[in-house]
């Protein structure tokens, strides 16, 4: 099953089930993450709660998606309470491109921090069942207020140095009021960092991934199949600048989800019933390691078939937010 959330033409919201070419309305539910938390509260899972929902009417997919009117998949009536997560040198091949990048040039030879921390992943990155391997590179992106949903552009802030896009799986989450966090799905996800900011020093890692996201525009209900190959475009244009195959799901992984979710919910902070979480689980395939530099104007597509339409987003210029000086002092 795979969902989305929509809005009408007067603005409201409903969430629909994906059916071929058209969108069914569940009637009389307004959020994936109401349907959610109606399924904790009655010990069932997504997908039955979802069936179980009386139906309203069909709409076409295709409409929804060139109004731009389809939501990114799970959010919060308060931005304030989706944390937006992810993990790095999670994938077989993600070391190469970090490790070229923090290499220090007097010493190629030399063993980086990124290197390290990949050769920790492969060797208890998927622990037996039930216990907990080896933590992996984790880090903070923002608020639900970073969130771009499907089909529009991301805000490029006048001091990025890079718009580089990151193809990436992304799972879903809301905390029950056990504190108990509960995979919704998983859905396509664009996590979107500044590599020239990272490149400079491994320690400005925080600082490039603090910018916008996207991710949907479905949410697929269900296990993923252990072998996933999508598809990473640029377009500048009206022609296709890059393209690149990406590979993820755990066949393609050296750590396990479990491993990886283990690591982000063993913190106490992270279990505030209600709250939805959105952890992107990294990429081994960069536009930015074959040169490309993207710009306004461009447009990202990341496809997977498993996962239904593909996840479409532009770039924009964004005004400065703060200026040198501009604390005020009481």
């Amino acid at each position: 099953m795979r969902l989305v959330q929509l809005q009408t033409a007067e603005g409201a919201r409903q969430v629909g089930v994906v059916e071929g070419d058209q969108v069914q309305v569940l009637a009389n539910v307004g959020s994936t993450r109401e349907l959610a938390l109606h399924a904790i509260a009655e010990g069932s899972d997504l997908a039955t709660q979802a069936q179980r929902c009386q139906r309203g009417e069909r709409l076409s997919y295709r409409q929804l998606l060139d109004e731009q009117r389809i939501l990114s998949p799970l959010d919060h009536p308060d931005p304030a309470h989706v944390l937006v997560t992810g993990t790095g040198l999670t994938h077989l091949g993600s070391a190469a491109t970090r490790d070229k990048m923090h290499q220090q040039a007097h010493d190629d030879a030399a063993i980086t921090d990124s290197m390290k921390v990949f050769k920790w992943g492969v060797e208890g990155g998927k622990p037996p069942a039930g216990e907990a391997g080896i933590q992996p590179e984790w880090f903070y992106k923002g608020d639900g207020s970073i969130i771009v949903r499907p089909g529009a552009a991301f805000p490029l802030p006048p001091f990025a140095e890079d718009a580089g896009e990151e193809p990436e799986l992304a799972g879903l989450y809301v905390i029950g009021p056990d504190r108990r966090p509960y995979r919704l799905g998983y859905a396509l996800g664009n996590e979107f960092s500044d590599h020239v900011m990272e490149r400079k020093n491994y320690l400005y890692l925080a600082h490039s991934k603090l910018r916008a996201c996207a991710f949907g525009p479905e949410l697929r209900v269900g296990t993923l199949p252990e072998h996933l190959a999508g598809l990473s475009r640029i377009h500048r244009d009206g022609q296709v600048l890059w393209e690149k195959e990406f590979l993820s799901g755990a066949a393609n992984m050296c750590h396990s989800f479990d491993n990886l979710e283990f690591h982000h919910f063993k913190y106490a902070q992270f279990l505030r019933p209600g709250d939805v979480h959105v952890h992107f689980f990294g990429t081994a395939t960069l536009s930015f390691a074959d040169g490309i530099s993207a710009r306004p104007g461009d447009r990202f597509e990341i496809s997977l078939e498993a996962f239904g339409e593909p996840l479409v987003n532009g770039i924009r210029h964004a005004e400065a937010v703060f200026a040198p000086g501009g604390v005020g002092v009481l």
